[in-house]
């Protein structure tokens, strides 16, 4: 058995596994995809204290290398399920096992929202449709390709396909942008990306792969633009369904814990951009792993077994 189980390997999650090792815990950390989580697919971080500048993807492998240097039994499993029994036993189901712990700390983080067009076509995902550009953007090297959003994604994933790209597009559906100062300006001085405010990408056109959007523009003309590739970046959405009988969600599906990151289940903990909060950030998510473990290892040493 585990001291403690947490769910997720994002930058939430391993901080939370560092914290409860560093009391002395065993820990396991359950993570269903990609470690490192939405920050190991940023191509820069820059707002993250006495760091002036590193890649989301060395930033995980750094909290991935310390949390297994200190010991973290780490696997790549979804959890599926979140049961604690009468002798304050957890069992955390996955699609291939079942482990028990005393405490638990949910850390799922958010995903990809996906862009819902009027057919659907979420066929094309992979096939010039795209949801990461660090992951898929040198594909399309030399070549002019499209970006939706409005936001710090959207303009982080426009500064690194127009360094490759011949031409990068940016849609979005009013006349500004919704990030920092910093890269807004970074990237209106960027000569080859050309931004289509108060637009509505309203379809994708292809039938092995894509061929080109459909949008609406600020009057209401329905037009056509032939592209390779789009990169959506329009938000990020909990995945929290299967911990519906040990916690509480909100109307958006983020699980309710305040500051100290106790759920409404004793010694079940929650951590990161998976719980109701007003900023999620790295820092942000980092400081829920740090109290959430904290707590959990307090809750740990009232147990009497």
């Amino acid at each position: 058995m585990y001291d403690l189980v947490v769910i997720g390997a994002g930058a939430a999650g391993m901080t939370s596994a560092l914290y409860a090792l560093r009391n002395g815990k065993k820990v396991l950390v359950l993570e269903s995809e990609s470690l490192g989580g939405q920050i190991a697919n940023s191509p820069r971080l820059e707002n993250y204290p006495s760091i002036k500048e590193i890649s989301g993807e060395k930033f995980a492998d750094n909290l991935f290398e310390q949390i297994t240097f200190h010991g973290a039994d780490v696997e790549i499993e979804k959890a599926v399920d979140i049961v604690k029994t009468e002798d304050k036993v957890f069992h955390i189901k996955t699609e291939f096992n079942e482990y028990q712990a005393k405490s638990v700390i949910i850390a799922s983080g958010v995903k990809h929202k996906h862009l819902r067009t009027k057919s659907d076509r979420d066929d094309l995902v992979g096939r010039g449709v795209y949801y990461c550009a660090i992951c898929d953007g040198a594909f399309y090297k030399g070549r002019e390709v499209a970006v939706i959003g409005d936001a710090n994604t959207a303009l982080q994933y426009s500064l690194l396909l127009s360094s490759y790209c011949k031409k990068v597009y940016v849609y979005t559906l009013f006349d500004k942008f919704f990030g920092d100062a910093m890269l807004i300006k970074a990237l209106r001085a960027k000569e080859n990306i050309e931004v289509r405010p108060n637009t509505s990408v309203i379809d994708f056109i292809g039938e092995d792969e894509l061929k080109a959007i459909e949008y609406k523009d600020a009057d209401g003309t329905i037009k056509t633009h032939e592209i390779p590739a789009v990169f959506v970046a329009i938000g990020q959405i909990p995945d929290n369904k299967a911990f519906t009988n040990v916690v509480d969600l909100d109307q958006n599906g983020y699980i309710i814990a305040d500051e100290s990151c106790k759920t409404k289940t004793e010694g079940l903990f929650v951590a990161g951009d998976c719980r109701t909060k007003a900023v999620r950030q790295v820092a942000t998510a980092v400081a829920d792993g740090a109290i959430a473990a904290t707590n959990a290892s307090m809750y740990l040493e009232s147990l009497d077994f």
